[in-house]
């Protein structure tokens, strides 16, 4: 039973109220997107702060994604039980809160804790203002609403480093948070003003709570699982079996359930449609790769080669920069060509990226370092709009709510994941590359030779000993890294095959999100 009629479709706004309201939106989604990589480039500093290991300071990144991965599910009902433009203000004012407490936080549990509330809360933000954003637009001027939409969700995981290495580097790191702040109340007000009169009609509906409490147990045993693991031990360790146990059962019951249940919290027969399921698919394993490489590049540059944190956001810049410039031109031309088209583009350029990588060294430059993300910014101009795209082609307008949050947790999910297992497998492979350095050293040949050289150069054995036993680590890191880089090509290289399995998508047209 809805609590008002459906009002006529407002029309579209125009002029500097368009362009204002479009910039406040678009803010909204940047501010977002911006604090799932923001704090990659600061770990070891926040971690330094607080006292802990590098390794427990993950949980940072992690926290956030799986918070907001599982909220995005909610977003329909949401929207549709009190209104587009009334949950998205709300979502912003609450992540502007929780984006202070994050600022504030005194300890690494505050701070996770806080980092949660902060995911949880900016779930519609990124649905909402992709719907908002397409509804103030005339429909002739969808794609540039689009494209709009999608340069904000590609360079602000590549501003984040940025900002975050500036910031750490020349303030405390809690600014890292704390600059949401003003822009959140300016997004907020802004969009209230101008669209409070633009409110989406509502209905009283019921909410799945079981399957959500299901969603929530499966993948928060999950994540915790992969994030504990790598220091536990794995399945040698009672509490990571039990996880295992947990998230298993609670998949399939989850499963179970929302095929059953009359008003699921996440619409799983979607998958019955070809393009989504496979579209999805591809969307969120070359995301969770893009993620895992966003994340790890930054971490080896900070704690093997001796950048600082700015320096290490700035080898980021150019793909950032790249996407800008190219996004606005991709989204115009979308409707002339094939999603799949644009989607083999990004990649092939994914894969390219990544193999660039694997011929890294300890001694390269910053511009060896840049090269690739170069053309990682081609593939990021067009990676979002195509699988958009193909994911939701020819889905029925009253289930692209269900489908945009299904879509956006499959992406986010696999994203905070990805995180997890990219830092368990490089220690994985830099401790099996160590192994296998240090039989070959030993005390051999090669070893001597390096020892009585650096004792030439006035060390003493035990100082030689350790400079001998740092190279072989940097070595080993090296090693790891570029063996993760080259399998990233790889798997980046194989979804092209994955997207071909789609049918042609149509051209892009009317709304593409809960409006």
């Amino acid at each position: 039973m809805t609590d008002r009629p459906a009002p006529p479709a407002p029309t579209p706004l125009s002029g500097a109220r368009l362009g204002l309201t479009a910039f406040a939106l678009a803010l909204g989604t940047f501010m977002m997107v911006l604090d799932t990589t923001i704090a990659n480039v600061s770990l070891p500093t926040i971690a330094g702060n607080l006292g802990v290991s590098s390794d427990n300071s993950t949980w940072i990144v992690t926290a956030f994604a799986v918070a907001n991965g599982i909220a995005v599910p909610l977003t329909g009902w949401l929207m549709r039980r009190f209104g587009v433009v009334r949950v998205f203000c709300i979502s912003v004012v609450m992540f502007t809160i929780a984006s202070f407490l994050c600022g504030i936080a005194w300890n690494l549990p505050s701070l996770i804790a806080f980092r949660v509330l902060q995911g949880a809360v900016s779930g519609p933000m990124m649905p909402g203002s992709q719907a908002l954003l397409i509804s103030i637009f005339p429909p002739q001027k969808r794609a540039t609403a689009l494209g709009i939409w999608s340069m904000t969700t590609l360079v602000a995981p590549i501003m984040g480093p940025i900002l975050g290495g500036y910031i750490s580097d020349n303030y405390h790191w809690s600014w890292i948070f704390l600059i949401n702040v003003p822009f959140g109340v300016l997004a907020a007000a802004v969009c209230w003003t101008n669209l409070k009169d633009r409110e989406t009609p509502t209905a009283k509906l019921p909410i799945d709570t079981v399957g959500l409490g299901l969603l929530v147990l499966w993948v928060g045993a999950l994540q915790v699982m992969l994030d504990l693991g790598k220091n536990a031990d794995w399945f040698n360790d009672d509490l990571i079996v039990v996880l295992a146990l947990v998230a298993i059962v609670g998949f399939v019951s989850w499963v179970i359930w929302e095929l059953t249940d009359a008003n699921p919290t996440v619409d799983l027969t979607l998958f019955a449609r070809r393009n989504f399921l496979i579209g999805n698919l591809a969307f969120a394993l070359g995301y969770a790769v893009f993620f895992a490489n966003i994340l790890i590049l930054p971490l080896w540059l900070q704690t093997q080669l001796g950048y600082t944190a700015t320096w290490a956001g700035l080898v980021a810049a150019p793909s950032g920069l790249v996407a800008v410039v190219l996004t606005p031109f991709v989204a115009r031309l979308s409707g002339r060509f094939d999603a799949r088209l644009l989607a083999t583009v990004a990649f092939v350029g994914f894969a390219i990226s990544y193999w660039m990588r694997s011929g890294y060294t300890t001694t390269a430059s910053f511009t060896d370092f840049m090269l690739p993300l170069l053309v990682q910014g081609v593939s990021m101009s067009t990676f979002f709009l195509a699988m958009l795209t193909i994911s939701l082609d020819r889905i029925p307008p009253e289930r692209l709510p269900s489908a945009t949050g299904i879509s956006n947790f499959c992406r986010i999910v696999a994203g905070s994941f990805a995180a997890s297992i990219i830092t368990t497998a490089w220690d994985r492979r830099e401790a099996l590359h160590q192994n296998r350095l240090a039989e070959a050293i030993g005390n051999g040949v090669p070893y001597r030779m390096a020892a009585e050289q650096l004792r030439r150069l006035g060390l003493d054995a035990t100082q030689a000993a350790a400079a001998v036993t740092r190279q072989m680590v940097g070595q080993a890191y090296l090693l790891a890294s570029t063996d993760l880089f080259r399998l990233s090509a790889w798997l980046a290289g194989s979804l092209v095959i994955l997207v071909w399995l789609c049918r042609r998508p149509q051209a892009p047209s009317g709304p593409v999100a809960a409006d």
